[in-house]
């Protein structure tokens, strides 16, 4: 990983789409921005496509991210749903080759794990976790934005697993990086 790094974290959804920036220097993560793309009032599935293809490479040239980290699909009771996340997915996925930047895939268990400790936290967890972690003032409307987000964050701890570089202790964690702790 080089020294400074941009990632865009991506929740792909054909409703609503959530994605955040953050900046990656040695250890530490500083908040860029997110935010969602509203995709509810195109009705043609794959003009959602076209614009999450759009709306990614737009995101793309504005922050030029080194890394995109994109949360993967899951399997929930609808295949149908599960089917149209991952060609949102695919669009977002594509946007990035297309312009050269690699891309990493997490589970929402993992990126939950990463975040809050519990892969079974829910949106409100980990956007309060985030809003701590990275000291963001103000919760943001849609919980898509912080999922996005979360994503860009576990990549960044993935990236760099202090944890288990030292295979320490939560508490003597907390011991050696008071500074992290809010």
């Amino acid at each position: 990983m080089k020294k400074e790094n941009i990632i865009l974290g991506i929740d792909p959804g054909t409703n609503i789409m959530g994605y955040g920036l953050i900046r990656k220097r040695k250890n530490e993560i500083i908040f860029l921005c997110l935010d969602v793309i509203l995709l509810h009032k195109i009705s043609n599935h794959n003009l959602k496509l076209k614009k999450i293809f759009e709306k990614t490479s737009e995101l793309i040239k504005t922050f030029s991210p080194t890394e995109i980290a994109v949360e993967a699909p899951f399997f929930g009771k609808n295949p149908q749903s599960m089917l149209k996340l991952g060609r949102a997915q695919g669009a977002t996925i594509i946007a990035g080759m297309a312009h050269n930047i690699p891309i990493s895939e997490y589970a929402p268990k993992k990126i939950k794990m990463a975040i809050t400790g519990n892969g079974q936290a829910s949106k409100e967890q980990v956007a309060g976790m985030l809003m701590s972690m990275l000291s963001i003032d103000k919760k943001p409307k849609y919980l898509d934005s912080t999922d996005g987000l979360a994503a860009a964050v576990c990549h960044a701890l993935q990236k760099n697993p202090v944890m288990s570089q030292n295979k320490q202790s939560w508490k003597q964690f907390i011991h050696n990086n008071p500074d992290r702790i809010k």
